[in-house]
């Protein structure tokens, strides 16, 4: 890369490609690009991208980036305790009837 201005510009591009989550500047004179990222690069699309804007563009290498399985501890999910509310019953009223009697003699 000729200077600052094409190193930034780039950067720039790799960056846009999706999936990408990491670019830096390689070598002596910093003239490659690291990307990190996950799967879904397209590296062809990323090497035809800058290849339109610079003239020249090499892949060196593809590899996965190989990093340390940790096994996470598997978490148990909490124990809410359960909250319920006493029962509440329901207790029938009843009240006397003050009727005077229906059947009278008179």
């Amino acid at each position: 890369m000729a200077g600052q201005e094409a190193r930034t510009k780039a950067m720039r591009i790799a960056v846009s490609v999706p999936g990408v989550e990491a670019a830096s500047l390689k070598g002596q004179d910093k003239d490659q690009i690291e990307v990190k990222g996950d799967d879904s690069i397209d590296t062809v699309k990323l090497v035809t991208i800058i290849r339109k804007k610079f003239g020249h563009a090499e892949l060196v290498s593809v590899a996965e980036d190989k990093k340390e399985e940790k096994k996470e501890e598997e978490k148990k999910p909490e124990v809410v305790p359960l909250t319920m509310r006493p029962p509440s019953y329901h207790v029938p009223v009843s009240y006397p009837i003050y009727e005077p009697p229906s059947c009278s003699i008179m």
